[in-house]
This record gives structure tokens, sequence and C-alpha cells, in this order.
């Protein structure tokens, strides 16, 4: 299957079962827990990992939003 994470074409095996959340244990995605994932343009809640299917085509976004500074 040929998705596209954070602009780069990607191929992973087919899986009928292929989840957000099991993309991102697959690729190794570090800082799980802090990672915002956008999904074909649109932001994902994080409750939704689990069960929203990854499909041929899809982009996927993994996005960390930085606090700090004055």
């Amino acid at each position: 299957m040929t998705i596209t994470i954070n602009g780069k074409e990607t191929i992973i095996p087919e899986n009928l079962n292929h989840t957000i959340d099991s993309l991102l244990e697959e690729i190794d995605v570090s800082q799980r827990l802090y990672v915002t994932v956008e999904l074909n343009e649109e932001v994902l809640d994080r409750a939704a990992f689990e069960t929203t299917p990854v499909m041929e085509g899809d982009a996927i976004e993994f996005l960390y939003f930085m606090g700090g500074g004055h």
C-alpha cells in the first residue's frame, strides 16, 4: 500500500487492520504521546487513532507542537 507520510511517498505492507495507532507503532514514531496526526488535511482526535483506518493513497502528517519562549 502506498501512502504519503510527512510529504514522502511511503510503501507499507498491505494490512486490512492498519490504523493510525498501529502505523505509529510500526514506523516507530518518536514521542507518540506528543504527536498530533493530520490525515488528509484533517487533524485527528487522539481517541480516534485506534479506530481510524489507514487507506491506500492517504496523506498523513505527524506534527509536534513545542511551547516555550518569552
